[in-house]
């Protein structure tokens, strides 16, 4: 379907990589990895055809298609979520238009014997034959399964898309491009903005309904689940693996070994050749061999050993004061934002040195709960932190407020305690910050960057309960092994809110769901809990159909309409319009706070950047903005209320 050949890149006269050739098949599953900088969106590009190679040849099959999803992108916000799904229909739609004019021309002609008439006939017929063989416009029904599957509620399909996130309309853009069927599918990082059930559900679709698929990630469960054959980007070269990525991950040890070992005896070569060189150099009989053997120098190409695996690093958290036995309990927790209840009835205990997983969709209160334990938002309920209890907290916009004038080898200098200084450069190299990068001054360093850095920070801070937001969303394989390995050499208490169910696996034995505004404990790893949802669903199904649930709002409306019957038809008229004008209220106040949440948003993006960062003006900006959003939320509860 797609061949590569002798493809180099160089960058500012720097390659790349060189000499590559390749070949995608039919149904081929294949995960692109390499180091941070090796050039794997560089390859999807160029793939996707958005950039030329210095040298070298993409050939793509006739009439095959690519679909490709960039980790950044520019998003629209002019319609709503079905809009902006449907317009991967484009073409049906176009086809349909041009079927209903011919249709009108058939309509207008008379000439019936006319070999014109009999032509715009033909045209019609194959035009319709075409519309019925893609489906017509039964996509309807695989757009709204496609959404479902992203996490889209069917409420959420006519909201317009400015009203979401970034991740959510990254989610939109992914629809999209399944949507089209793609005979290519080129993926970089598809899994950062979703939760454990979307993944599930991609890595499904993936396997049973795409073409080919190439993608880049982070997550290794996913590429496990998806793939089949593996290339990796190493010394500027491509080595091609026909097996999944654990399998991969065995295969590139034993190949490194191979390569020490010959790398090693032709030092050893290399070092014999020389000495005889040294001790014959000025001797007349020996002119000959010493001359053959300067040929035979020449002669050797070095053997590349692959980069070395940072990963084997031990990292350890310093040693912390021991907390209560009880370092956090909930009693009936709960956060109402306006007449929207994010969770009620929250009640859990964690004990000291338990290590457990906030788990659900995007939206159901994970980050929610933390905030309220970290006390920085009011909640009703009893929540209590135990005894001698010291938080380390960790998200993304941690990253923000690192000092942007140090030095990244400054930054972890400050923190670092007793013999762990002596491994700094060892740590900040495991994180992606070996070399002249550690000597890099904070406000340079790019979003992900300051996000490593201060994952870094918090690791070597002595404190006995960890708080781990999203923790691995900027880290590569190796280095979630680093981190992996010290939470659980950790002998404190952590909450890990993470979709990645890789890292989770043998990390954590509880998990909390958060879901339908009830927090639900499960005993166990993270698998047995998906195992334990996936039966559930299951027994969903089975009472899908009992007509307590359906017979419940019903009697509910009937109740308000006989209540409101009592009323004089003046009274209700002037009750519907306080209410219509309550409700205009309500959604100008909520506009005005969604309006503020994305221009602060993209202040963020802003600030993350090394222009941003040094940026004054922005600064005082965002505070401005912080001051607003408060005032303008308080404006929207008060509406809430009033409507209510």
């Amino acid at each position: 379907m797609l061949s590569v050949e002798n493809l180099s890149v160089e960058f500012s006269a720097r390659p790349l990589f060189a000499d590559v050739s390749f070949v995608i098949n039919k149904k081929d599953r294949i995960a692109l990895v390499g180091k941070n900088g090796a050039g794997k969106s560089t390859l999807l590009k160029i793939l996707a055809g958005l950039q030329q190679p210095t040298g070298g040849t993409v050939a793509l099959q006739n009439d095959c298609t690519i679909g490709y999803l960039p980790q950044v992108m520019v998003l629209s916000d002019e319609h709503t979520v079905r809009e902006e799904a449907e317009k991967a229909f484009e073409h049906i739609s176009q086809l349909q238009e041009r079927i209903d004019r011919l249709n009108a021309q058939l309509a207008e002609r008379t000439d019936y014997e006319s070999a014109a008439y009999m032509e715009l006939v033909e045209r019609f017929t194959h035009e319709s034959e075409r519309f019925n063989m893609m489906g017509g416009l039964n996509y309807h029904a695989e757009l709204e399964r496609t959404l479902q599957g992203l996490g889209f509620a069917p409420s959420d399909f006519d909201r317009p898309t400015r009203e979401f996130s970034g991740g959510w309309r990254m989610r939109i853009e992914l629809a999209k491009l399944l949507l089209r069927r793609p005979d290519v599918l080129l993926l970089d990082e598809p899994t950062n903005h979703l939760d454990i059930e979307s993944i599930r559900w991609l890595e499904q679709f993936l396997s049973r309904e795409a073409g080919a698929v190439v993608l880049v990630s982070h997550d290794r469960a996913f590429i496990n689940n998806v793939t089949n054959r593996t290339l990796e980007i190493s010394c500027g070269r491509i080595t091609d693996y026909k097996v999944k990525y654990d399998e991969f991950v065995r295969l590139r040890a034993e190949r490194r070994e191979q390569q020490l070992r010959a790398y090693e005896n032709q030092q050893k070569e290399i070092a014999d050749i020389k000495d005889f060189i040294e001790r014959f150099r000025y001797k007349p009989t020996k002119a000959v061999q010493v001359q053959s053997r300067i040929k035979q120098l020449e002669k050797i190409v070095p053997i590349e050993v692959d980069e070395v695996d940072n990963s084997c690093l031990h990292l350890k958290f310093p040693p912390c004061s021991r907390s209560g036995d009880y370092p956090l309990i909930c009693e009936d927790v709960r956060k109402d934002y306006g007449p929207h209840c994010v969770f009620s009835q929250v009640n859990l205990t964690i004990k000291r040195g338990e290590k457990v997983a906030f788990v659900g969709k995007n939206g159901e209160g994970k980050s929610t709960l933390v905030k309220c334990i970290m006390g920085e938002i009011p909640f009703e309920g009893n929540l209590k932190l135990g005894h001698n209890v010291e938080l380390g907290y960790y998200a993304q916009n941690q990253a923000q407020l690192l000092d942007g004038e140090l030095t990244v080898f400054d930054t972890i200098d400050r923190v670092a305690k007793g013999d762990i200084r002596l491994k700094i450069r060892d740590i900040l190299g495991a994180f992606m910050f070996g070399g002249e990068a550690s000597d890099k001054k904070v406000k340079v360093l790019s979003g992900g960057e300051r996000s490593r850095l201060a994952m870094i920070k918090l690791l070597l801070e002595p404190v006995n309960f960890l708080i781990l937001d999203e923790p691995t969303n900027h880290l590569d394989m190796r280095t979630k092994d680093v981190l992996k390995e010290a939470i659980l050499a950790f002998d404190g208490t952590v909450i890990v809110v993470s979709h990645d169910r890789d890292f989770l696996d043998g990390l954590v034995e509880k998990v909390y769901e958060f879901g339908g505004g009830k927090v639900r404990e499960h005993l166990g790893g993270i698998y047995d809990f998906l195992e334990k949802k996936q039966l559930e669903t299951l027994d969903q199904l089975h009472t899908a159909g009992s007509p307590s649930a359906a017979q419940a709002q019903p009697k509910a409306e009937a109740k308000a309409a006989s209540s409101e019957g009592k009323l004089s038809y003046e009274e209700q008229k002037e009750q519907a319009r306080k209410r219509r004008k309550a409700e205009k209220l309500v959604e100008q106040m909520e506009a005005r706070v969604m309006a503020l949440e994305e221009e602060k948003a993209e202040l963020e993006a802003s600030l993350s950047t090394p222009e941003g960062a040094s940026d004054q003006k922005l600064f005082e900006r965002y505070a401005q903005l912080g001051r607003e959003l408060k005032e303008a939320e308080a404006a929207w509860e008060e509406a809430l209320e009033a409507l209510e």
